[in-house]
């Protein structure tokens, strides 16, 4: 760290990474977090005993600090690393997800101009398996209504301070397996936790077809999930998706210039492969 430049003061992020079963997506992901420059960080692993090889490889390498034990899902592992973490500012970056360069530093930054904010979200790509872009989507600060049904921010590209867990106690619910991270923003905007911005691409998600959101468990909670919503807010649902929708077209996602992004792929898991990205699209055809 070249601490003559003084033009800003290091905070240690955590990064924390659930695993289980996806030895190969975590070094891309793990590569992703390792090569970020200019800020000082950890990477915590918490992986459930997985059987495919991670074992033999993650507690051996010196990039992270890793966690092999069970647990009781996703976001128990997500609270355990926390919980371990010693970072001020905290993210949670799944197995099939990366950080784009300079990321955390970018966010950093953010946070230090806006020492109010207790949550930060970014803009994220979409690519397939193969690393080949498919979309990109812009982030939205969202509103408690709107974030029932849709939601414009993904994990990948969210990073918060350790004080809403220190002071709002705001942890994952472990009852849900897999949309805890719905009733956690649902309850960040019950709270009125103070949500900031940062309009750049910071984040990749990989959608493989073998995604957990994808998976039975994942569908059944979502319905029981817009089964508990309001009866008002069931009868107004298709106001809100027309409100969500001109949300977008206001963020300028779909005026989305040419661009490049830099990813690990399961072809190149040493060193970052560049894409151009000629005509870029908003819309995530099978998800939207």
């Amino acid at each position: 760290m070249d601490v003559s430049r003084g033009k800003w003061k290091h905070v240690k992020f955590s990064i924390v990474t659930p695993s289980y079963r996806n030895s190969e997506w975590l070094k891309l992901c793990v590569a992703s977090v390792a090569d970020q420059e200019d800020v000082d960080r950890e990477h915590i692993v918490q992986d459930a005993c997985s059987d495919d090889g991670t074992g033999h490889w993650l507690p051996q390498d010196p990039r992270v600090r890793a966690y092999i034990e069970k647990d009781s899902g996703m976001y128990d592992a997500v609270n355990r690393g926390i919980r371990r973490s010693s970072g001020e500012l905290l993210a949670y970056l799944n197995c099939d997800e990366q950080y784009l360069p300079g990321t955390l530093k970018r966010v950093h930054d953010c946070f230090e101009q806006n020492p109010e904010a207790d949550i930060v979200i970014s803009h994220f790509v979409v690519i397939d398996s193969h690393g080949e872009y498919i979309c990109h989507r812009y982030a939205t600060v969202p509103t408690w209504a709107a974030a029932w049904d849709r939601i414009s921010i993904s994990t990948c590209a969210l990073f918060f301070r350790r004080r809403i867990f220190e002071e709002h106690g705001l942890w994952f619910d472990t009852n849900w397996r897999d949309v805890s991270d719905t009733m956690w923003i649902l309850a960040a905007c019950s709270r009125g936790l103070q949500w900031r911005t940062l309009p750049e691409l910071t984040s990749v998600f990989a959608d493989t077809g073998e995604n957990m959101n994808l998976k039975p468990n994942a569908v059944k909670e979502k319905a029981a999930l817009l089964a508990k919503r309001p009866l008002w807010l069931k009868a107004g649902a298709p106001l809100a998706r027309m409100l969500y929708r001109i949300r977008l077209l206001r963020s300028g996602m779909f005026r989305q210039p040419p661009f490049n992004y830099s990813i690990y792929t399961r072809d190149s898991p040493e060193r970052r492969k560049t894409f151009t990205v000629g005509i870029p699209t908003g819309r995530w055809a099978t998800r939207s």
